[in-house]
């Protein structure tokens, strides 16, 4: 594949060689991260948009890593399970968060490292009492046991139905990106999940432009290979979207 330097673009410019399907109206959602308040705020305003464009149909893919880190993850899921934004094609995403979150219910002592990084509040969001990163293996398999009793299944069902990605037109959906060295078709799940610097810093483009979050950025951008939307919100208090339409990207972020 030939190497080619990355232009940066700004918003609203045209996507080369790269479009949304037409008839459609698209939204990718970054990391939520338990801030609840601002995925509330992010839905109105995805519904308002679709509603100013009744011709086209509204599809929204959310990009991963609903909890942790924030302290209302619970509430996150509730929201995504309520139907809302109403009336669109929806697609969720898993992101290492939610795989750690996982891996830590199968094996508490081997899953250990959630809780290092974001799963003390989720326990928090789910009224089950802390346990340390250090702790011993009983007292790990204490606080599994328990939050798996306090997820309402709707939430277990929802947690186990994320998929690792989604193709729509010429945009590739992810939660961290490519591994560079294989085709979008050739990926692993453990790169779709964590993969971060070999993926940023490589130049060659794919037959998809790939939409993540994962990595954190100050301000959303867009390149000839990839749409990053991750602002930090747990901690900056911004939520980011892109909106696609046709060969059109815009940045909705508060």
């Amino acid at each position: 594949m030939q190497r080619l330097r990355p232009k940066l673009a700004r918003s609203g410019q045209k996507l080369p060689q790269a479009n949304f399907p037409e008839g459609a109206l698209g939204f990718a959602v970054g990391d939520i991260h338990g801030r609840a308040d601002l995925l509330e705020k992010m839905l109105d305003r995805l519904e308002a948009q679709a509603a100013a464009s009744p011709h086209l149909k509204p599809v929204v893919i959310f990009l991963g890593d609903y909890v942790d880190r924030g302290m209302h993850s619970a509430r996150v899921i509730d929201l995504l399970l309520s139907g809302r934004p109403h009336g669109f094609e929806r697609h969720f995403l898993r992101g290492n968060h939610e795989q750690a979150m996982q891996a830590f219910l199968r094996d508490p002592d081997q899953g250990r490292a959630w809780l290092a990084y974001g799963g003390v509040e989720t326990l928090l969001s789910y009224r089950v009492k802390p346990v340390s990163v250090e702790a011993a293996v009983p007292a790990l398999e204490a606080a599994a046991q328990a939050l798996e009793a306090a997820l309402p299944p709707a939430h277990t069902e929802f947690l186990d139905a994320l998929v690792p990605a989604v193709t729509i037109g010429d945009y590739f959906f992810v939660h961290a990106g490519v591994d560079p060295d294989r085709g979008i078709d050739e990926q692993t799940e453990h790169d779709l999940y964590w993969i971060r610097q070999r993926f940023l810093t490589d130049t060659r483009r794919w037959d998809k432009i790939v939409v993540h979050g994962h990595s954190p950025v100050k301000e959303a951008f867009r390149d000839h290979r990839r749409v990053a939307i991750d602002t930090g919100a747990y901690a900056t208090g911004r939520l980011t979207a892109a909106r696609l339409e046709a060969n059109h990207i815009a940045f909705i972020s508060d």
